[in-house]
């Protein structure tokens, strides 16, 4: 059985639209991060004006002004900018700045990760995401395969590499936007050579079906059939489907 999938790169198919729509994601992320953000630090800022109204009023004034003077503190403190200019004098008041120091480097280096996640999940979801996509992107496959058949008859112009291996160093070099072929062996290679640059999609297409032709009455139907399902059947069959291709999508 020949099932055909694709195999895309991550980087190198990046159009105007999807300029504009890691662009319009980009905005959304900032500021819901700048809303969260703000609202830790003012969480913060008033447990620092709590642990200092008292006894460090010059710098943390019991007025609303001095949950300001907290916020600005905590914020100052987050980001390592240090100013200098209010510092807590309490034992609570340490304590509190000791915590957030080490909090804030957690969750400045979680936003930030996050951002970068979400921006390049966006920009792959605007790549090629199927067989309807492969018309407007520069398509690669073997030569006189069933995939070079599937793809003519669909109508896809498509680059001819004498093997998989050099389809895949094209689709690296940015040469080609998806590389088009059988999905075990693409699977097998995405496990062993492929790597984080290139991703194969889920989904198959043009699925054909391979045979074992024997003669008319051939004696070794039979035994070929029962050799067959004993093999397919068995345990080391399944496990060395899992090791070789990994699980099935």
């Amino acid at each position: 059985m020949l099932i055909i999938t694709i195999v895309a790169s991550s980087c190198n198919f990046f159009t105007l639209d999807s300029l504009k729509a890691v662009l319009a994601l980009s905005a959304v992320l900032a500021l819901s991060a700048v809303l969260a953000l703000s609202a830790v630090l003012f969480f913060v800022g008033f447990l620092f004006w709590l642990a200092e109204r008292k006894h460090n009023p010059e710098e943390f004034s019991r007025s609303p002004r001095g949950i300001g003077s907290g916020f600005w503190f905590s914020a100052v403190t987050m980001t390592t900018v240090g100013y200098g200019d209010k510092a807590p004098r309490t034992a609570a008041g340490k304590v509190i700045a000791l915590v957030w120091m080490f909090a804030a480097i957690i969750i400045i280096s979680t936003f930030t990760g996050m951002i970068a996640s979400s921006l390049t999940e966006g920009r792959l979801a605007d790549a090629i995401a199927g067989p309807d996509d492969l018309p407007a992107a520069t398509v690669g496959s073997t030569r006189h395969s069933a995939t070079d058949e599937w793809l003519t008859d669909a109508g896809i112009v498509f680059t001819g590499f004498p093997d998989v291996q050099s389809g895949l160093d094209a689709l690296r070099q940015g040469r080609i936007d998806a590389f088009v072929y059988d999905k075990p062996l693409l699977r097998y290679l995405s496990r062993k050579e492929v790597g984080d640059e290139l991703r194969m999609l889920p989904g198959t297409f043009g699925r054909q079906d391979y045979g074992i032709a024997l003669g008319q009455g051939s004696p070794l139907r039979e035994p070929v059939d029962i050799a067959l399902l004993k093999e397919i059947e068995g345990s080391r069959w399944r496990d060395e489907i899992r090791k070789t291709l990994g699980k099935r999508n």
